[in-house]
C-alpha cells in the first residue's frame, strides 16, 4: 500500500499533541504555584519563563518546539513518498523507525533530559529522515542509479 506511510505521519502529528498536552498539564500548574498572573503576563518568546518555572517543567514546552521543527521535513518527505507512490517498503520501516526515533527523543528530553542520549536519538532519527529524501529523489528527478 503506497501510502501507508501517511500511518507514521499521523503517530508523529498525535505524538505532538500528546507533548502539548503534558506540556499544559504540567506547565499550568507550575505557573500557578509560581503565582504568575497569566491574565497580566505580557507576551514573550516563552523563554521567559526559564527563569521562573522548574527546568523539568519547561523540558516539555522546549520538545514540543522540537516537534515543530525538523518533524516539517518529516511529513513533506512521506507525503511525497505518498503520492509518487513510494509509501511502501523500506522507505515505510524506515518512516516508523524514524517516528520510533522521534518518540524516543521526547521521552529522554521531557524526563532525564540527558544530552548525550538525546543527541544520539537525534542524530538516528536525522539519518533515517536523510534516506527518506533520497529515495525521494530518486523517482522524482527520474535518476536512474545501477550499481
Amino acid at each position: 500500500m503506497p501510502n501507508a506511510i501517511l500511518q507514521p505521519v499521523v503517530i508523529m502529528l498525535a505524538w505532538t499533541m500528546v507533548i502539548w498536552l503534558w506540556m499544559y498539564i504540567t506547565r499550568i500548574p507550575a505557573m500557578q504555584k509560581a503565582k504568575i498572573d497569566v491574565a497580566n503576563l505580557k507576551g514573550g518568546t516563552g523563554k521567559d519563563l526559564d527563569t521562573v518555572l522548574p527546568a523539568e517543567i519547561q523540558w516539555k514546552a522546549h520538545n514540543y518546539n522540537h516537534l515543530l521543527a525538523e518533524p516539517t521535513i518529516f511529513y513533506a518527505v512521506c507525503i511525497v513518498l505518498a503520492i509518487i507512490g513510494h509509501g511502501d517498503g523500506m522507505n515505510l520501516v524506515v518512516a516508523w523507525l524514524y517516528v520510533a526515533l522521534r518518540i524516543a527523543h521526547s521521552l529522554v528530553q521531557v524526563t532525564v533530559n540527558r544530552v548525550a542520549i538525546r543527541f544520539l536519538l537525534f542524530a538516528a532519527s536525522s539519518l533515517c529522515l536523510m534516506v527518506l529524501i533520497f529515495h525521494a529523489a530518486i523517482p522524482v528527478f527520474d535518476l536512474h542509479l545501477h550499481g
